[in-house]
């Protein structure tokens, strides 16, 4: 059998969609892996599972290039719904998605589906939520040591954990080499993202990320969300700024509960047909 699968990238950070209603394999921690394996394989950032009919709603599974699963994706969840849209599955306004993270909210706000409006859910700046081990307390501004150097860092949830550490000047070298710690720091059991935080003015910032599972990324919507709201937290910005990355720019807007939105473009590459000597390898793997 054919195995199907379609690209798209929001802000250059790209996923695969692949359909179970319309393919038959099982994804696996290996196959994944192989899948998104730029040499071996055809490249992503990491692959989007679905839908996936639930009492919830529509469900989507969210995979790291490196096999492992995420609880949230930005980037993934606009992607995944502009997907519904060109597939045919979704013909309203709005949709609701579950992710292992959180339920979301997407409004379509053009005809085609290319720009959304995504409701994120609520920022938690609580210790257990996101989680960071010791005492129940925000973690805000908070001195941390990755790779033997201290940091201010302010750590959020938004459906997966987040730290971020604002910085006069900010780069890939830089957040690649501080991601590589903070990624797998023990104070952090889950693992987690890191951005690197440098405030323009009121209402724009500008970020550097470091993904769990993925390593630098060219754009995120979970970290554009997660470093407005400690920007915000911390009294640099207004609540609703531009978040610029390398890959483009989300415009963000935190209400006063913490609920936060965010609103961005999807671009469709196409639909690749995989051989069958690679579907029979994935099969295998």
């Amino acid at each position: 059998m054919e195995i199907i699968i379609e690209k798209y990238h929001g802000l250059g950070n790209d996923y695969f969609v692949f359909d179970p209603n319309k393919n038959e394999l099982k994804l696996t921690e290996k196959n994944v892996k192989l899948l998104c394996d730029k040499n071996f394989g055809m490249g992503s950032d990491g692959v989007l599972e679905g839908p996936i009919m639930m009492e919830e709603g529509i469900g989507v599974r969210i995979w790291n290039p490196d096999g492992s699963t995420a609880a949230q994706s930005g980037n993934g969840v606009r992607i995944f719904a502009k997907y519904l849209k060109d597939a045919g599955y979704v013909q309203k306004k709005h949709v609701k998605l579950h992710t292992e993270g959180r339920d979301v909210e997407v409004s379509y706000l053009n005809e085609d589906g290319s720009r959304l409006k995504v409701s994120m859910g609520k920022l938690s700046f609580w210790s257990d939520e996101i989680p960071v081990t010791g005492e129940r307390r925000e973690v805000i501004n908070e001195d941390m040591v990755f790779g033997r150097t201290l940091y201010p860092t302010t750590c959020v949830n938004i459906g997966n954990p987040h730290c971020v550490i604002p910085m006069r000047e900010i780069s890939k070298p830089l957040v690649c080499k501080i991601g590589n710690y903070s990624e797998i720091a023990r104070c952090f059991p889950d693992r987690i993202n890191t951005q690197l935080l440098k405030v323009l003015d009121k209402e724009n910032i500008q970020i550097e990320i470091f993904e769990r599972g993925a390593g630098y990324t060219v754009a995120s919507g979970t970290g554009a969300c997660a470093a407005a709201g400690a920007a915000y937290k911390l009294g640099m910005t207004n609540p609703k700024m531009t978040v610029h990355m390398p890959g483009g720019q989300l415009q963000v807007e935190i209400q006063e509960d913490w609920e936060v939105f965010m609103t961005g473009d999807v671009f469709y590459v196409g639909k690749i047909t995989l051989s069958s000597e690679f579907t029979e390898l994935l099969r295998a793997v």
